[in-house]
């Protein structure tokens, strides 16, 4: 989903938790333009010149108020009007057209056309997307990462809604060792205890 990648664009090294290797993707050109590419089929999202600075904050408020949002979220909250009349404000200014586009396997399908290539258009789309989760999806399904070094948003589409973690095999073994040594650890301070006595 568009706007749970853009939620992600701040990237934390979970490996070592390590906070001073974390870095906003929006500020590396290179990261936004894979990542406009990676959407540019599904979203139509092109831009031709990097955010200025007063278009980076916006990106970056967007992200905040995204990021607050599945935080209350995943605490069982629902979306309140002030959210939604904020995604409206994004979402009016980015304008799109209703046209039947022919697809390359020959299906026509009806696709909205954004009508500019700009910062505000993409944030629109973000917004819309988010706007959609919202009202499609089960927001109580809607995760942030176990990890306290990760924090990674992802949506649980697992059946049983467990999912507790963005990757079982990175996140949930990585803390699965962490728990294992600290227990370890806690044991061998208890032997050493009992060997003082």
């Amino acid at each position: 989903m568009l706007w749970e990648d853009f939620i992600n664009s701040y990237w934390r090294d979970w490996r070592t938790g390590d906070r001073s290797k974390d870095r906003d993707r929006l500020e590396d050109q290179e990261w936004l333009e894979k990542w406009l590419e990676k959407w540019l089929e599904q979203q139509s999202l092109q831009v031709t010149s990097p955010p200025e600075p007063d278009e980076l904050e916006q990106l970056k408020q967007l992200r905040g108020l995204l990021w607050g949002e599945v935080q209350k979220l995943v605490q069982g909250n629902s979306a309140d009007a002030k959210l939604l009349e904020q995604l409206n404000m994004y979402m009016g200014k980015g304008p799109a057209i209703r046209q039947v586009v022919w697809k390359p396997d020959g299906r026509a399908e009806l696709s909205l056309l954004p009508q500019r290539n700009d910062w505000e258009q993409v944030m629109a789309e973000i917004a819309t997307s988010f706007a959609a989760a919202l009202l499609e999806k089960e927001t109580s399904r809607f995760r942030i990462c176990d990890n306290p070094d990760c924090l990674w948003v992802y949506y649980d589409d697992t059946r049983n809604r467990s999912k507790r973690y963005c990757d079982d095999k990175l996140c949930g073994n990585l803390m699965k060792v962490r728990r294992f040594r600290a227990r370890k650890k806690a044991e061998d301070a208890g032997d050493a205890g009992d060997h003082v006595k």
